[in-house]
């Protein structure tokens, strides 16, 4: 018993590693889009930091003593070190800042799914995952025939795998089988 139990932990801790891993990879290259929640803390200075702020669809915002600063299509790491530079000198001597993201934008599923709908976006999410969100394929769902409308791209349909990757703000149709 116990040796199953301690092949239980290591797989448990092997894919714990894993999650943290692709979440902190995304997060590296993760562009800021409307609809996304951010985080910014900047150590020992709570009147700087800021928890679940909405970014707009102009993707700015008001930040203490530096006014508007614009987050959409920067990476957490470029809001960061930008807060950074407006912070050092002027108003603090070394500044350490944290920007994470808390909340991302939805994805969307729609055609043949048995709830439709718009659903947050998680770091690692594929087709087949984000189908299994919506409830799954309804029994008239052309497995084949599944696309995908990317976010920043709104006129180009993609045919796609249910192992493709998808992207904050896609949208993805799943066509209905003639048989």
């Amino acid at each position: 018993m116990s040796k199953l139990f301690s092949v239980f932990i290591l797989f448990s801790l092997s894919l714990m590693a894993t999650a943290v891993t692709a979440a902190e990879e995304s997060d590296s290259t993760y562009k800021i889009g409307a609809g996304d929640r951010i985080e910014i803390v900047v150590y020992d200075e709570q009147e700087l930091s800021i928890s679940g702020l909405l970014i707009s669809s102009s993707g700015r915002f008001n930040y203490p003593y530096l006014g508007q600063l614009t987050a959409i299509n920067k990476t957490p790491e470029q809001l960061k070190l930008e807060i950074i530079k407006g912070l050092k000198g002027d108003y603090l001597v070394s500044p350490k800042v944290r920007v994470s993201v808390v909340g991302y934008r939805n994805i969307y599923v729609n055609g043949e799914v048995k709830q439709p709908g718009g659903y947050e976006f998680q770091p690692g999410l594929t087709v087949d995952k984000a189908i299994a969100l919506a409830g799954g394929f309804t029994d008239r769902a052309a497995r084949k025939k599944i696309y995908i409308t990317r976010s920043n791209d709104v006129n180009t349909k993609i045919k796609a795998a249910l192992s493709a990757r998808i992207n904050p703000g896609d949208i993805i149709v799943i066509e209905q089988s003639f048989f």
